[in-house]
C-alpha cells in the first residue's frame, strides 16, 4: 500500500462523520421548519374563529366537548371539567341546543363519555339533549364524527386555549362550521406545538375514522347512549 493510499482510507471515517453530522444538522432545521409552519398555519387561519367571550359567540346547533382525563369513580378532571361547565354555560344561555360530548371508551373500566354526560344531566340539562360519542378516540375522531355520525352542521367546541386552533381547524376540515370558545389557558404547550404537525396532516388528508350509524343531533339524545345512567 503506497502512503496516498493509506490517507485516503484514514480520511473515509471522518469523511462518513461529516456527512452524518451534516444529515442530522440537515434533518433537524427540516423538523423545526416543519412544525413552526405548521403552527402558523394552523393558528393563522383559525383566529378568527376562536374566542373567550361568551357574547362573541353566534348561536350553534351543538357545544362539542372533547374528552379528556376522568377518574376510576367517574369524577371528571380538571381540564375536562372546565370544558363541562363551558358546554353548561353555553346551553342556558341558549347558544347552543345540545351537548355532544366525545372520549374514549377504550376499556370497560375508563369511561370519558359517560363521566361527562352524568356530569351534565346532574347539572340539570334535559336527557334529551345530551348525546354520547364513544369512539372520540382523538380530536379528528371527534369532529369528524359530529359531522359524519351526528350530522351537526354548526357547532361551539369548549376547550383550553392551547388546543383551540388545531381541534377548530380539524372542525372546519371535517366540515363543520365550528367555533371555539376558550375556557382557561390551561395545556401542555410545548407537546401541542408537535400536535399541531400531526393535526395539519390529518386536516390535509382526512382519513377515515371508526364509522357508525347516524344519529342526527337534532334527535333525542338517549339514542346514543350505551346504557341509561345509574
Amino acid at each position: 500500500m503506497t502512503t496516498h493510499e493509506g490517507e485516503d482510507v484514514a480520511r473515509r471515517p471522518r469523511s462518513w462523520s461529516r456527512v452524518l453530522v451534516v444529515s442530522a444538522l440537515a434533518l433537524g432545521v427540516v423538523g423545526v421548519a416543519l412544525v413552526v409552519v405548521a403552527n402558523l398555519v394552523v393558528v393563522g387561519r383559525t383566529s378568527e374563529r376562536i374566542t373567550r367571550v361568551l357574547d362573541d359567540l353566534d348561536p350553534a346547533q351543538v357545544a362539542i366537548v372533547p374528552g379528556a382525563g376522568v377518574y376510576p369513580d367517574g369524577s371528571l378532571g380538571r381540564p375536562v371539567e372546565e370544558r363541562v361547565r363551558a358546554a353548561l354555560e353555553l346551553y342556558d344561555r341558549g347558544l347552543v341546543e345540545k351537548i355532544l360530548v366525545s372520549g374514549d371508551n377504550g376499556t370497560p373500566s375508563y369511561n370519558e363519555p359517560d363521566a361527562m354526560r352524568d356530569a351534565v344531566l346532574e347539572a340539570g340539562v334535559p336527557a334529551a339533549d345530551v348525546f354520547t360519542d364513544y369512539a372520540g378516540f382523538s380530536t379528528w375522531h371527534t369532529m369528524r364524527r359530529a359531522r359524519d355520525v351526528f350530522e351537526a352542521d354548526t357547532a361551539i367546541v369548549v376547550t383550553q386555549g392551547v388546543y383551540a386552533a388545531r381541534t377548530v381547524d380539524l372542525g372546519v376540515a371535517a366540515g363543520l362550521d365550528v367555533q371555539g370558545y376558550v375556557v382557561s389557558e390551561g395545556g401542555r404547550r410545548a407537546r401541542e406545538w408537535l400536535a399541531r404537525v400531526r393535526g395539519l396532516g390529518e386536516a390535509t388528508f382526512r382519513p377515515r375514522v371508526t364509522p357508525g350509524p347516524a344519529i342526527p343531533i337534532t334527535g333525542d339524545g338517549r339514542t346514543s347512549w350505551a346504557d341509561d345512567p345509574a
